[in-house]
């Protein structure tokens, strides 16, 4: 009964009395989005008095998003305190097992210094939960890669070394070594044991694989990694497997679950996470085209036995990042979405009725922690009028939450849109669901102006909270008075294992579909202007803002479009990206097994019929979708077709925009081509 319990509470919390907040007065501006903190990481002391968290914060004077470590209290006064002041991007905090210290990942750079640990390399720092100066734990050349605590006073980190490949052009190479070659080196990985009584360090495994990713046992018994032949995302998507590391041996537990019987072999492998006992571990199988999984590994009579954990069709893991965590009583949590919400879940789905009950409330969970008994827990709640704070609760039915945090205190003054999940019927009558914004006053009946932000992945979805989105318009466009239509198209999660796999040989057709049907829906309920439609997205986004640029006799008038790092041509996607699987999984093969399939994904072929003023964005160093596709895109609409283009390249910025003046000039840029091309249709 106690699992029911754990899986039925969770639902049940609501949130405690607050102030009443002032009236909003404050238009949201772009420069707004840059005042946000956000929490992207926080960790419960072992006897759950208090939270270590990760404080995100941009700064212009750096150009970038740092993070800060904070403390605060879960009693009745929750007073948060800050920790560090470097903006050495602070991060991963772990507590020691006496819950006196924190460890984390910093990168300090002080003056000129060029040896660990202020030369800026990333190391393992070490400070008291009273405060003062970080100690340096670690001082390794060119850094650590990840690390892990183990109560017995133990720290485990890994390395990353250069090697190069022994293969029969290796001394040809070795002849010419200042050319580039497609082969020749790649990184491996050292696993290190470091005593912190003796200070004493021993290499527990060699520079035979690269290790993405460890975990430790909480006795330093045994670890497992995440390791592949080598660093690219080809070999780490597609034949990555979980070692465990015990005395000195390395096996490997059964992979068929998430490989060879799994529904595509190509699954990227995260989250670990070890049972209190280290008789078991979970991880987390990430696909395209399919829902992610929880794989459990077991140790039975002294044999690692491998399987899925059953999952209801109708219930998602959260992929990509979604976070893996024990509870004491032997379950392990993970974030489950449904219908455009996230909310937290026992590994065993409990009571599955009340998982619709938690997706149907108004709060979206972005993490969760608990303490060493498993009695309280740590939430990161949104909501559609609340950007993410943490909260505390005990770990039990009917249970309140205590809010410990107020990252964002201008934000009460914002006029914020108003947030909804809306559903339609999309292609072949099937429920499609997204996220619709609109203005702060807007009054039902009006018309407006109409944005389409597309979320990228596909193999993702966009939720149903406050949510400052520089690349979907979300909280700015609304408050310039456009409405925003996120769409969950189909190929996304959350609504159903067949709503997600549907997308396999359909790209550029059921998506599409999906998205007008959408817009229609909006029409027709009164709230969007058919003849001033636009859209944006990014990625996958990206691509689909290029199908829909191509698509024929569209029941709308799209005026404007913002095709951020997106795909052109399949073939070439293949060809140049640095994920070949997911071309392939989609296409049902490779480029010459299944020409046909490409070129039907493919907006290319079809550039002739575009009438829509295009800005096209892309980061010069981004290898997850090449800036080929975008120039050819400029090319194809600015010297052939003549429609209104613009390409803009930020350099150095790879797949996702990094830089405080690259995602300002973005917005900027955005705003004031919708403005030029949307607003005089009003």
């Amino acid at each position: 009964m106690e699992r029911v319990k754990i899986s039925i509470w969770i639902g049940c919390l609501a949130l405690g009395s607050a102030a009443q907040a002032a009236e909003p007065l404050h238009d949201v501006t772009i420069d707004d989005y840059f005042s946000l903190a956000s929490v992207p990481q926080f960790a419960v002391s072992p006897d759950g008095v208090c939270v270590v968290y990760c404080d995100a914060r941009w700064q212009a004077s750096t150009d970038d998003r740092q993070t800060d470590l904070w403390i605060v209290s879960t009693g009745n006064v929750p007073q948060p305190r800050r920790l560090t002041f470097d903006r050495a991007n602070d991060r991963d905090p772990r507590w020691s097992a006496d819950g006196k210290s924190i460890y984390f990942l910093g990168n300090r750079k002080r003056g000129a210094e060029t040896k660990p640990p202020y030369d800026g390399t990333t190391q393992v720092w070490q400070l008291p939960v009273e405060g003062g100066e970080p100690r340096a734990v670690t001082r390794v050349e060119q850094g650590v890669a990840g690390y892990d605590l183990a109560q017995h006073d133990q720290l485990f980190y890994s390395v990353d070394k250069d090697a190069s490949d022994d293969d029969e052009f290796a001394k040809q190479r070795a002849r010419y070594p200042g050319l580039e070659y497609g082969a020749g080196k790649h990184k491996v990985s050292e696993i290190w044991r470091l005593d912190l009584l003796t200070w004493r360090a021993e290499k527990i495994v060699s520079e035979q694989r690269y290790v993405r990713e460890f975990a430790v046992t909480s006795d330093g018994q045994r670890v497992a990694m995440v390791s592949a032949a080598n660093d690219s995302v080809l070999k780490s998507e597609g034949e990555s497997r979980v070692d465990v590391w015990e005395a000195g041996k390395i096996v490997t537990p059964p992979t068929d679950p998430y490989r060879g019987k799994a529904a595509s072999p190509h699954a990227w492998l995260e989250s670990l996470a070890w049972s209190a006992d280290g008789q078991q571990f979970a991880f987390c199988a990430i696909f395209d085209a399919y829902p992610a999984e929880i794989v459990l590994c077991r140790l039975l009579s002294g044999n690692w036995q491998t399987e899925l954990l059953k999952r209801p069709p109708s219930v998602h893991v959260r992929g990509y990042g979604s976070p893996l965590k024990w509870h004491p009583a032997g379950q392990v949590f993970f974030l489950a979405e449904i219908n455009g919400r996230t909310t937290v879940a026992p590994g065993d789905f409990g009571v599955l009725e009340s998982l619709p009950q938690q997706a149907g409330s108004n709060r979206v969970a972005y993490g969760f922690d608990f303490d060493r008994t498993g009695n309280a827990g740590v939430f990161a709640f949104g909501s559609a009028d609340r950007f993410v704070d943490l909260y505390w609760s005990e770990w039990q039915p009917g249970a309140s939450l205590r809010q410990l945090t107020n990252l964002n205190p201008q934000t009460t003054s914002w006029k914020l849109p108003k947030v909804s999940h809306i559903m339609w019927k999309g292609a072949g009558g099937a429920n499609v669901g997204g996220v619709l914004e609109l203005p702060p006053q807007y009054q039902p009946g009006t018309r407006l102006p109409l944005v389409i932000g597309i979320h990228g992945g596909p193999t993702t979805s966009v939720r149903a909270a406050a949510e400052f989105d520089p690349y979907l318009g979300r909280v700015w466009l609304p408050a310039r008075g456009y409405a925003v239509l996120c769409p969950n198209y189909r190929g996304s999660t959350g609504y159903g294992d067949r709503f997600t796999t549907e997308l396999i040989g359909r790209e550029n057709e059921i998506d599409v579909a999906d998205i007008v049907a959408g817009v229609q829906f909006l029409v027709a309920q009164g709230v969007a202007d058919a003849a001033a439609v636009g859209v944006m997205g990014w990625s996958n986004g990206g691509y689909l803002t290029n199908c829909l640029l191509t698509r024929r006799e569209l029941p709308f008038t799209l005026r404007a479009a913002s095709s951020g790092a997106g795909i052109l041509e399949t073939a070439m996607e293949w060809g140049i990206n640095d994920e070949p699987a997911y071309p392939k999984v989609f296409k049902g093969g490779l480029p010459w097994e299944s020409p046909q399939a490409y070129q039907a994904a493919s907006p290319l072929y079809a550039l002739g019929r575009v009438t829509t003023p295009t800005l096209i964005h892309v980061g010069a160093n981004d290898v997850r979708c090449p800036p080929a596709h975008s120039h050819m895109l400029y090319r194809a609409l600015k010297e052939y077709v003549h429609v209104p283009t613009e390409l803009v390249i930020y350099p150095g910025e790879p797949h996702g925009l990094g830089k405080y003046a690259s995602r300002k000039a973005k917005m900027e840029l955005d705003l004031a081509w919708f403005d030029k091309y949307l607003k005089p249709a009003q």
